[in-house]
């Protein structure tokens, strides 16, 4: 988390690595963070990219005392994602839905690349009387709006493992298709976080052990597959993103359809290209779109004036940036098609 008036002390990777004097890459693979006497990451445990206080690592490379940290809560302090997500007391993954409420949504902050938002906004979201215009309504037979639809869904299985589609449907007035394709894939990515937490327990066996009902495993187990096969290429593509030119620094992997594994990179206005997509039939290839680089799903590579494709399914983060400047390493068709 960082504290309250702490914003502009964060530092990520990339800007502890450039202090030191070392490649972002060494800098990764020496991991001169874990030495003793480093401080701490002010990121959350279990966080994708890791954080620190620019003060505490100033002082520990210049052998001076490090400064503590305030501990006490306050309303200005900034939360990331697997924080906020425990002071609501949902899932990371219901907090995705979460934050794109409207009453969440415009108080997200980035700080050195990653989203947070203020306790204050969080524990206004929290305490909100259920019913209507509440966090937590019940089901009235409305359409739920489409940026709150996982949230509400996120909910009922929270509260009832064995909640069924005739449920959700009338609970929130959503068709049987919404229904049918929105719970099992928060069930897929609740199999998914207990497979991560617990070695060797496989989805079947975190399906059982999470409570859901036998005629609702395979379809959750099958989604679970495919949200941990997302997370396995999520470290490759937070490596090309990693390298300095994306606007962000965390890369969000998503499923363009339900077996296929992209990411969109929005790539900062130094690059001369607006953004990089990522398919994994078809590899890295450029975008001409910031706000929906990935495009709408054909299941064909799309093709046109400024898609260009690179070479290779999964060239390496330093093949992807010299490819941005060199014409040469890129064609108009992906070699893996």
């Amino acid at each position: 988390m960082i504290r309250a008036g702490r914003r502009e002390q964060v530092q990520n990777s990339a800007d502890l690595a450039q202090v030191m004097g070392m490649a972002l890459g060494t800098f990764r693979n020496r991991k001169p963070f874990a030495a003793d006497g480093f401080p701490a990451p002010i990121s959350a445990a279990g966080a994708k990219t890791l954080l620190w206080d620019r003060e505490q690592t100033t002082a520990f490379l210049a052998g001076r005392a490090v400064p503590a940290l305030p501990e006490t809560d306050d309303d200005e302090d900034l939360l990331e994602r697997i924080e906020a997500a425990q002071l609501l007391g949902v899932t990371p993954d219901t907090w995705n839905s979460y934050k794109r409420d409207p009453r969440i949504a415009p108080h997200l902050v980035k700080a050195a690349g990653v989203e947070h938002c203020p306790r204050r906004v969080l524990r206004a979201f929290r305490e909100e009387p259920a019913g209507p215009g509440g966090h937590r309504p019940k089901g009235s037979g409305d359409m739920v709006p489409r940026d709150q639809l996982e949230a509400r869904v996120g909910e009922l299985l929270d509260a009832d493992t064995a909640v069924t589609l005739a449920h959700l449907q009338k609970e929130l007035g959503i068709a049987y298709s919404t229904a049918a394709r929105v719970l099992p894939r928060l069930r897929g990515a609740r199999i998914a976080d207990l497979v991560e937490a617990e070695e060797g327990l496989s989805p079947e066996q975190a399906a059982a052990a999470l409570g859901y009902p036998p005629v609702a495993q395979r379809a959750a187990v099958a989604r679970a597959h495919t949200e941990l096969h997302a997370r396995s290429l999520q470290a490759y593509v937070q490596s090309v993103a990693d390298e300095g030119l994306a606007e962000r620094h965390e890369a969000v992997v998503v499923q363009p359809a339900d077996d296929v594994v992209a990411a969109g990179l929005v790539l900062n206005a130094s690059a001369p290209v607006p953004a990089l997509v990522w398919d994994e039939r078809w590899g890295w290839r450029t975008a001409l779109s910031r706000r929906h680089p990935l495009g709408r799903e054909t299941g064909r590579p799309p093709q046109g004036k400024g898609i260009r494709y690179y070479k290779g399914a999964q060239p390496g983060p330093e093949e992807v940036v010299e490819g941005i400047y060199d014409g040469r390493l890129r064609s108009s068709r992906p070699s893996t098609a």
